[in-house]
């Protein structure tokens, strides 16, 4: 059955454009799961037009974003008995622990992930849990923007066939993925604050840390010989 409304919703909206992207990614997101997944539909999108791909991105990440405000208000509404009935006790304390300590990741991180992260559990809880709803978009926004991204750039730097290869292999190791990206993601803010850094004319804190550390250790070298 879900095939069938998925087939029919890509055929209805696909010849939109950009617009039926954004419809594409409010359903999958605030309503029901697309079987194709929206990573493989961004996949698609950028494959017949490789220069629109950051519009399709940030259109796919965008409407994530609103369309995830759904289930985020029926469990602000009153979900925790809902949410207690699907998950038990120690797994809802551990949620409620997440988003007490760290709220913007604890929504941001399974945002990055593909299926079968179940990311409309997060977004329910977000909700149950009172999290503010601008920075819960937010962190959708920034988390599915990520996702788009790098389905995007590998389909239009190596193409789409191996785009869906790795898709296929990030869902079925979410895991690794997830710290594939961190790593980038940490190589990035390195990148980013040595840029900034340097166009101070001063140097990061861990790099004027080791050379001062180097300068003693040869002063130290000095004095023994």
């Amino acid at each position: 059955m879900l095939h069938k409304i998925n087939a029919v919703l890509l055929a209805t909206l696909k010849p939109l454009g950009v617009w039926g992207l954004g419809g594409l990614a409010f359903i999958d997101s605030g309503l029901f799961p697309l079987p194709t997944t929206m990573d493989g539909v961004v996949i698609g999108y950028v494959a017949n037009d490789h220069r629109k791909f950051l519009l399709y991105v940030l259109m796919a990440a965008a409407t994530s974003a609103v369309g995830s405000l759904i289930p985020y208000y029926v469990g602000r509404a009153g979900g925790e008995l809902f949410l207690l009935k699907r998950i038990n006790r120690e797994r809802y304390e551990g949620l409620r622990d997440k988003f007490e300590n760290q709220e913007f990741m604890a929504i941001m991180i399974p945002a990055m992930m593909p299926p079968p992260m179940p990311i409309k559990l997060f977004e329910f809880a977000a909700g149950v849990f009172e999290m503010k709803p601008l920075p819960f978009a937010t962190a959708i926004f920034v988390g599915k923007f990520i996702q788009f991204l790098v389905c995007a750039l590998i389909t239009v730097f190596y193409g789409p066939e191996i785009a869906h290869t790795l898709r296929h292999t990030a869902h079925e190791h979410p895991a690794v993925l997830l710290g594939i990206v961190g790593v980038a993601v940490v190589a990035l803010l390195v990148f980013i604050l040595r840029k900034i850094f340097s166009g101070l004319g001063t140097k990061l804190p861990i790099e004027e840390a080791a050379e001062q550390d180097q300068t003693l250790a040869e002063n130290d070298s000095t004095l023994i010989s």
